[in-house]
């Protein structure tokens, strides 16, 4: 179900995935592009699809692949300007029943170090929300410091007093105090 923190839901009963397997086309409704974006702190998505292919598998696993395809709005990380961007990533994620997750976070390699291998999602209430995986793979696809084609960063050197910085403030604790004035001896 939507909800502030997921909204794109799309739910696949475990239960109801075919032996053959099961092919989902989603597409975001407007408004759940509108939620996308403001959850992920972004100016806009335009649109956002995703394509996947589930395959069950008797000792309860199912294997999700699949690609989810975005169009999004991020700010330029120089100029605040918009910056018009496509997201194109591919999925591929074994979930497992809860039970199996905790005997896998259980075992360990020959060398006694848990298993370097990207660990398996879990399958919560016997339900795969396709549209949370499309979310996630979204938001892994944004560029993390977008920059217009022609924005290009340069300081501002001439506002910088260069007696104005760590290392001269330090100079100045080095520098002995100065001795305060002497009263002439009266005689």
């Amino acid at each position: 179900m939507a909800s502030e923190n997921n909204p794109w839901s799309v739910p696949v009963v475990v239960m109801q995935i075919p032996e053959i397997g099961l092919h989902r086309e989603i597409t975001a409704s407007a408004a759940e592009c509108e939620a996308i974006s403001a959850l992920g702190d972004l100016r806009g998505v335009s649109e956002a699809t995703a394509s996947f292919d589930l395959k069950p598998f008797s000792d309860g696993r199912v294997h999700l692949t699949g690609r989810v395809r975005a169009k999004v709005t991020q700010t330029c990380v120089v100029t605040l300007d918009p910056v018009d961007k496509a997201v194109d990533e591919t999925v591929d994620l074994t979930f497992l029943p809860p039970e199996q997750i905790r005997e896998l976070a259980d075992s360990v390699d020959d060398n006694g170090d848990p298993d370097p291998s990207d660990p398996p999602e879990a399958i919560e209430r016997g339900i795969i929300d396709i549209g949370r995986v499309a979310t996630d793979a979204l938001y892994l696809g944004l560029d993390p410091y977008p920059r217009k084609p022609d924005a290009v960063f340069e300081p501002m050197v001439d506002l910088v007093d260069p007696d104005m910085n760590p290392f001269a403030a330090l100079k100045a604790l080095q520098q002995p105090a100065a001795e305060p004035p002497r009263k002439p001896k009266k005689g």
